[in-house]
Formats: structure tokens, sequence, C-alpha cells
């Protein structure tokens, strides 16, 4: 719940930004800590609209602009949609392009993706340690995204999963580099090509998940990692360069395998468009019950 956030930080050392319609960011000065929650419409997706935002808080990030300049230890991306982490690549889109067959715009969208991704698997090219926090559904290029923080904190219930399999894709814009290096390539392919939807216990079993949160309480465990980590921030941050040393994650690794991804997606066929549009349909009525709700 986000009061337990306001609960947790003194509201003088608050800092709100309103500059983005699909981003809500907050500063937290006591534990210098950048939060920003998505909120992309009209489906928790990620629209062109969301990327562009996100790109554009990532250059902030990078520059030292965002926050008015404060300093910044933690960055934790999250939602503000209930019971919805990211439903995962714009599938409406998806289906116009590939229809169309119009590849450079494919490239474009997925270049954007990957973009935002690596700024976070870099950490910005800063000392910020990057933490997802998921509380509720991350599919497809959500899960990819969640994977792509130092932590990945995910409150018990949640569902996360690469669906792409089922409209015959797969997910392009970094599930492959993100699980081999937590799992075996063998036990990553099977992953990706079950399209199965995995509980975030199973996933903190298999190594995927690193905090498991109580319902409710995903902030509170940001909080608690938070303090963890600074009582042996020096050894944390160490480890950290020595996993990105022996398992970097290139930005050249990320486009060849996304350009890969274009080359599939032109492939496809009516019954795999339509599959997608399904899907669309699905996300569709998932985001009017949740704001219903």
């Amino acid at each position: 719940m986000k009061s337990q956030t306001v609960a947790t930080t003194n509201l003088s050392d608050l800092h709100i930004s309103k500059r983005f319609s699909n981003l809500k960011t907050h500063y937290d000065a006591r534990h210098e800590i950048a939060w920003c929650y998505m909120h992309a419409r009209p489906r928790p997706s990620f629209t062109p609209e969301l990327l562009d935002e996100l790109n554009a808080w990532c250059e902030q990030l990078e520059s030292g602009h965002a926050c008015s300049g404060q300093p910044i230890s933690y960055h934790v991306l999250a939602s503000d949609v209930p019971g919805v982490y990211n439903l995962g690549g714009d599938l409406s889109l998806f289906r116009q392009l590939v229809e169309s067959q119009d590849r450079a715009g494919l490239l474009a969208y997925a270049r954007s993706c990957i973009d935002a991704l690596h700024a976070n698997i870099r950490h910005f090219n800063r000392d910020i340690t990057t933490i997802s926090l998921v509380q509720g559904d991350a599919l497809g290029g959500g899960f990819e995204t969640a994977m792509s923080s130092d932590v990945l904190v995910a409150e018990k219930g949640s569902k996360l999963g690469l669906p792409e399999v089922l409209f015959n894709l797969f997910p392009g814009m970094g599930a492959y580099s993100l699980l081999s290096r937590k799992l075996s390539p063998a036990q990553a392919e099977r992953l990706i090509l079950s399209g199965t939807m995995y509980s975030a216990e199973e996933l903190f079993d298999m190594g995927i998940v690193d905090v498991l949160a109580d319902q409710g309480e995903g902030e509170m465990s940001v909080y608690d990692y938070v303090k963890r980590e600074n009582r042996a921030r020096n050894g944390f941050r160490a480890v950290r360069g020595v996993r990105a040393h022996v398992h970097p994650i290139t930005y050249r690794e990320l486009l060849d395998v996304t350009e890969m991804w274009v080359e599939a997606a032109l492939r496809l066929e009516h019954r795999d468009l339509r599959m997608m549009e399904r899907l669309v349909n699905r996300q569709s009525q998932k985001s009017e019950a949740e704001a219903a709700a």
C-alpha cells in the first residue's frame, strides 16, 4: 500500500514530480530513494508514451537532474495500477506493425524498450542500486523490466511470466540475457518456451525473485532491504561490480537479440495475430475490472 511508504518518511522529505502523465515519481531524502511508479493508459503496458517518459526519466537520473539534483542511492521502479506491475509490450501496436510489415517501426519500438532496460541494468552510469517492486502481474516486457534491476522484490500472490510463445513469438527485450545469468541456459529456455505464469513464491525458490514480501507490504520490504544493504553497502556494491564484470549484459547483445525478435515478428501468421488480439482484449478487460475495483 502506498500509504506505508509515506508513513516511513517525513513529509518534508518527500519531493513530488508531476511532469509525467504515465509516471509518478517522488524522492525520499532520508533514505536517498527515488521512487518511480508506472501508470500507462489505456492499458498498463509499455505504450510508446510510457516508454518516452521512462527514457526521459532515465536520462534525468543519468545526468543527475532527477529529484532536483539530490543524492540518490536507490531507485525503485514500481506501479500504482492495482494488481498489475506491467502487462508487457503494446500488443495492439505490435499487431498493426506486423500486419503492415513495418520493420522500421518494430525496431524503433524495440530499441525504445531496450534503451530503458539497459539504463536500469547499468544503474544509469551512477552508484545507484536499482530495485524493482512487483505488486501484481508482470508479463512479457514487464517481467523483463522487473528482472533488469539489481534487486527484484515481489509480493506473494504476484504472477510473473513470458506469454509470447502463445502467439508464436519469443520475449526479445532481454529475457534470455537476464534469465541465463540466473539460471542455466537450458532452464532459461524452458521457462521462455513454457508460456507459463509463475507465482512470486515459485520464482523466489528458483532464485529469480530476490525478496519475497507479504501482500500489501512491498514498500516496507523495500525499506527493510535498503536498511540491510546500508549496513554493508561497500560489500553489496563490490559483489554487484563483480557480477557485472563476469556476466556483462551489453547494449550490443540486447540490440542483436532485438533484431532477431523483429525478424521473427515479421514472420507471424494470421492465426498468431488473432491470438495476439485475444490477449489484448484480455488485458483491456483486466484493466477495466481493476479500474472499476
